[in-house]
């Protein structure tokens, strides 16, 4: 979900997410598909985890290996869009969707991706706000991503604004219920006609 959503916003043309601004840019200095490029930076970030002794999680390695390809097989398959009437609708969608994405990877809870766990590390090591090492390292990315070339536009700006409520929202729908204190069922008395062993 998390990669075809970000494919979404990739066809829609309006601006990307954040780190998505930097994929598109290297993908277009080196040649080599978005996707490609999701995966070698979420390795390459996933290797900055090792000095600030964050573990990796199940879906931490998945998530380096999944979006990527999630990302470029939605890219084939959706038809390339340039009326402005369907490239909003695309954005939208791809915003909407990614909020459900990141509701139903964090309630799954089998580790945070390598971008979030390289925040959340750096947040742990230099005693600073979650809030301030996100902006910093996100406005590093963007501004190094538009250097590149990546699209920064409308959708970069919405994504922004709307991505922590549908997240809130989302993770609020898919959170696990905790089992009911008396989940097992016991029989009031005896079962008529139970068999019992000589």
């Amino acid at each position: 979900m998390y990669g075809a959503s970000s494919a979404l916003l990739v066809e829609a043309g309006l601006g990307l997410e954040p780190w998505n601004v930097l994929h598109e840019g290297l993908a277009e200095l080196t040649g080599l598909t978005i996707g490609v490029v999701s995966i070698i930076v979420g390795a390459a970030v996933l290797l900055l985890w090792i000095p600030l002794r964050q573990r990796p999680g199940l879906g931490t390695v998945s998530n380096v290996f999944v979006v990527g390809l999630a990302m470029d097989g939605t890219l084939a398959l959706v038809p390339d869009v340039h009326s402005l009437a369907l490239r909003v609708p695309l954005l939208v969608a791809g915003v909407v969707l990614n909020g459900v994405a990141t509701g139903l990877y964090i309630s799954a809870s089998f580790g945070p991706g390598p971008r979030d766990g390289l925040m959340t590390g750096l947040h742990r090591r230099t005693g600073r706000s979650v809030r301030l090492v996100r902006t910093v390292l996100e406005v590093a990315v963007v501004a190094t991503g538009f250097a590149l070339g990546g699209t920064v536009g409308v959708g970069t700006v919405l994504y922004a604004v709307a991505i922590g409520p549908l997240a809130q929202l989302f993770l609020k729908v898919f959170a696990a219920r905790p089992a009911p204190l008396r989940s097992a069922v016991v029989a009031p008395g005896q079962p008529e006609r139970a068999i019992l062993p000589g």
